[in-house]
C-alpha cells in the first residue's frame, strides 16, 4: 500500500479523489436501490398471481415466465394452476410450469405438473 500524506497532495489530486469517492458512493447507492426495486417487483409479481383481477394475474404470469427455475417458483405455479378459474390463464401457467420443469436440474427435483 502506498502511503501518501494528505498535506503533500496538490489541490487537483485532492479534488480528483473527492470526486472519485463521491462517484463510488453514488454508484453503490444506485446499485442498492436497483436491487431493492427488483426485489419489490418480484414480490409484487408473486402477490398479484392470486389477485382478483385477471389482467394483474396475466401480468404476474408474464413476469414469472422470465425468471429462472427455482423449486419455490415451481411450487407457486403448481398452486396457481390448481387455483386459477380461467382456462386461458391456467394453460399459460401450465406452459410456463412445463418449461421450468424441463430446465430443472437432473436430480429429479421436480415431478410433472398436475
Amino acid at each position: 500500500m502506498i502511503a501518501v500524506k494528505i498535506g503533500t497532495m496538490s489541490d487537483e489530486t485532492r479534488h480528483a479523489l473527492r470526486i472519485t469517492g463521491i462517484a463510488v458512493a453514488a454508484a453503490a447507492a444506485l446499485g442498492a436501490l436497483g436491487a431493492l426495486l427488483v426485489r419489490d417487483q418480484i414480490g409484487r409479481a408473486h402477490r398479484n398471481l392470486f389477485h382478483s383481477l385477471a389482467i394483474k394475474r396475466m401480468a404476474a404470469l408474464e413476469n414469472l415466465s422470465r425468471q429462472e427455475f427455482s423449486v419455490d417458483l415451481v411450487n407457486l405455479l403448481r398452486d396457481y394452476v390448481a387455483w386459477e378459474p380461467r382456462p386461458i390463464l391456467q394453460s399459460r401457467a401450465r406452459v410456463i410450469l412445463e418449461r421450468m420443469e424441463a430446465s430443472a436440474p437432473e436430480e429429479g427435483a421436480v415431478s410433472s405438473c398436475p
